[in-house]
């Protein structure tokens, strides 16, 4: 236990995390990152809409040169699990991971999301040559004129597909044997827009060289596909504050307001566990302005209060990778 509080604890080192390090290591804060390494950037074969890579860069790659930029400035970064998160009764937060505790005035969750995956045969294989993909803002265009398999049901899945239409019109949703939960009206977008509809069970892929070579169905029927991408959501990575009576959302994503506060005292949060578009540079945006308040707030700068419950009506019909 580290008896004299930290300013600052940021449980998270990807985008969002780090960013924020590399604002407070400048702001001379005194704080720790703790990162788990689990993320969803270091799984991002190339990003083409991250700005200022005109060539695309690897999500590891731009996750390992914001740790250096961090660490360039002095920023603590350890390797670890936040495992437990609690606020004393003088306001001060504690938190363990299984080697060690820290104490600190303000917390900054930016612990992210977990996709859920289809029970496919050969997944990995397909996402780590890029042919399974999560997010249509992120590289939709790279799939121009691709034919297209969408993974996903009800609402969320037929959502995914609609918006891919602006690449492709060669585009299939498969609910992999469960059942596609549309309603007639949705049905009737669907063929409108020319999707194919399949629902039932697959068997097996085979992955040929940068395509999908086939998705064989239980009764034996091959489908091929350029591309395939999961519209399956995913989970917040904030049961931490759970304990804490911090208000989420539907999909248990924390509320915020427009300073990255949320409605417990001193806690922040940034990025994908936050609801928001599922981006980079959305992550690296509410790091800042997350880190920023933090300042403000441990130099004694008054920030008005705005109601979380503002931050509970945003609901776009698309959000990116859909939560």
């Amino acid at each position: 236990m580290h008896d004299d509080p930290l300013d600052c604890l940021v449980i998270g080192g990807g985008p969002a995390g780090l960013t924020a390090a590399i604002y407070l290591a400048r702001f001379r804060r005194r704080f720790q990152v703790v990162d788990s390494g689990a993320s969803r950037a270091d799984l991002i074969p190339t990003s083409h809409n991250h700005a200022g890579f005109p060539d695309g860069i690897h999500g590891a790659d731009l996750v390992e040169r914001m740790r250096a930029q961090a660490r360039q400035y002095g920023a603590p970064i350890l390797a670890g699990t936040v495992i437990g998160l609690e606020r004393r009764v003088d306001g001060v937060f504690e938190a363990w991971t299984r080697e060690d505790r820290f104490t600190a005035h303000t917390v900054l969750l930016a612990t992210g999301v977990v996709d859920r995956e289809p029970d496919l045969p050969n997944l990995s294989d397909a996402i780590r040559c890029g042919l399974m993909r999560h997010c249509g803002i992120c590289d939709g265009y790279e799939v121009i004129g691709h034919k297209v398999g969408v993974i996903g049901r009800g609402k969320s899945g037929l959502h995914e597909a609609l918006f891919l239409r602006t690449y492709t019109s060669d585009i299939t949703l498969l609910s992999l044997g469960q059942q596609l939960d549309l309603s007639a009206q949705e049905l009737r977008t669907a063929h409108t827009a020319g999707i194919t509809l399949i629902e039932e069970p697959v068997v097996a892929i085979a992955v040929e060289g940068d395509r999908i070579g086939s998705m064989t169905t239980r009764q034996g029927v091959c489908h091929t596909f350029d591309t395939l991408y999961s519209a399956m959501g995913s989970t917040a990575r904030s049961d931490l504050v759970r304990g804490l009576g911090t208000i989420l959302d539907e999909n248990g994503c924390v509320a915020t307001d427009e300073h990255q506060r949320s409605s417990t005292d001193d806690l922040l949060a940034a990025g994908d566990v936050v609801r928001s578009l599922d981006q980079i540079s959305v992550a690296m945006g509410e790091a800042a302005i997350a880190a920023t308040a933090i300042h403000n707030r441990l130099r004694g700068v008054a920030i008005p209060a705005s109601p979380i419950s503002e931050a509970l009506s945003f609901s776009p019909e698309y959000q990116g990778h859909q939560k």
